[in-house]
């Protein structure tokens, strides 16, 4: 049974930080490269950050870049989103999902792939 099982949300104040996690099962994890996005009240859900299976190579939306930080632990079947700088409009629900390798991670955040796997989300608020 496959299972993406995301942790580490929760309220925080603006100018702070988060560590999302998220624990991969059920499927080859070293063959599917893994996603975050998230949907913020009354809005679509959009990419925030991709990770390559093989080599690492990352992608972030312009929304993000320089303030969080996708990695993954194979060992561990787990991915996990550092968020720093956190803003109000960093809040939503966020989503954990793979797609199978190889892919190209910038296209993976424009929404350009069909995600083969989804978790059920966690959710960040970011306010005062």
């Amino acid at each position: 049974q496959v299972q993406l099982v995301e942790s580490g949300g929760g309220l925080v104040e603006p100018g702070g930080s988060l560590r999302l996690s998220c624990q991969a099962s059920g499927f080859t994890f070293d063959f599917h490269d893994m996603a975050w996005f998230r949907q913020a009240p009354g809005k679509e859900r959009e990419g925030v950050s991709c990770i390559s299976s093989s080599d690492g190579r990352t992608s972030y939306s312009r929304s993000v870049e320089g303030r969080f930080t996708i990695s993954r632990d194979n060992a561990k079947n787990t991915v996990y989103l550092q968020m720093d700088s956190l803003k109000p409009e960093d809040t939503g629900v966020y989503y954990c999902a793979a797609v199978h390798a190889p892919s190209v991670p910038s296209l993976v955040v424009g929404g350009y792939y069909a995600m083969r796997y989804w978790g059920n989300g966690t959710l960040v608020a970011v306010s005062s």
